[in-house]
């Protein structure tokens, strides 16, 4: 690949951060993006700026998508699609597991290899250490450029169905976001009494990250089907988290976040699991 020209579609934050990995690392990289103007620090830095989308995937034998959606791309490859032809598509926009297996089916009817990522990553950190990449779809793409796409974060690949990698993307995410609503209700309760959100943060990044440690332990007994409590049941579980959702409204504070794990707690106490352990709230979602 580090031979061959490499076009990025999509200068949003993240497509410019990528495309300035590729630059950095050698790549010969040709640029595109729908907004004219969002190349220049990139053309300056050694990238080629191409004036529209064909000419962008005409000189590439390797495409990479960085679009705003499922949608976007099909509007900008749609009338593309016979410049594509016998090349490589690597689709690097946020789409869902079954928009990224609709992608791989388009892709093999026209002669396209296809590969599937999910960026766990925000932009600045694109091409650092804290950079990762979860991959899926045709193996032989992912083999052939591993070495480059390493300059864009650590890169792993997680089989050939070409959902996977957004599937633990917006796993991934779906964790991310609740735990920053968490921290956000937990702030908008202690602000109620003066505190600011950044002393609430003081005591919240530890106190997160100590109990991060028990994720593993979660993991083993929901895989192990074993929800017998050892420790504090789900009778006991309701109870304090009941006492959260009181606290809260003593606070003045919505609880939009709270009441629907509440609702998960109680639904399972009513149907007679109050012995259970909490892992299996889990039995509540699937």
């Amino acid at each position: 690949m580090t031979n061959n020209q490499v076009s990025v579609l999509g200068l949003g934050a993240m497509g410019r951060a990528l495309a300035a990995a590729l630059v950095k690392g050698g790549v010969a990289t040709t640029v595109w993006n729908r907004t004219a103007g969002r190349d220049g620090e990139l053309v300056a830095a050694g990238a080629v700026g191409a004036g529209s989308v064909v000419e962008a995937v005409r000189g590439s034998g390797v495409v990479i998508s960085v679009l705003l959606d499922h949608k976007s791309v099909h509007e900008t490859l749609d009338p593309v699609v016979a410049e594509l032809r016998g090349k490589q598509l690597i689709n690097l926009t946020s789409t869902t597991p079954e928009e990224s297996r609709e992608f791989a089916v388009w892709a093999a009817s026209h002669g396209i290899e296809f590969l599937d990522g999910g960026i766990m990553a925000i932009p600045p950190m694109i091409g650092t250490q804290a950079s990762s990449i979860l991959y899926s779809g045709a193996r032989a793409v992912f083999d052939e450029h591993q070495g480059v796409l390493e300059l864009l974060g650590a890169a792993e690949f997680l089989g050939e169905d070409a959902g996977v990698a957004a599937l633990y993307d917006f796993s991934l995410l779906s964790a991310m976001y609740l735990m920053f609503a968490g921290f956000f209700h937990g702030a908008a309760m202690v602000g109620s009494a003066g505190v600011s959100a950044q002393e609430f943060a003081r005591r919240a990044v530890p106190w997160v990250t100590a109990m991060a440690q028990g994720l593993p332990e979660y993991a083993r007994v929901i895989d192990s089907g074993d929800y017998r409590a050892q420790v504090q049941h789900l009778e006991f579980q309701k109870a304090a988290f009941d006492a959260i959702v009181r606290a809260s409204r003593d606070a003045g504070v919505a609880t939009d976040l709270v009441a629907p794990v509440a609702e998960l707690i109680d639904r399972q106490v009513r149907n007679g699991h109050g012995a259970m352990a909490f892992e299996r709230t889990i039995e509540e979602l699937r």
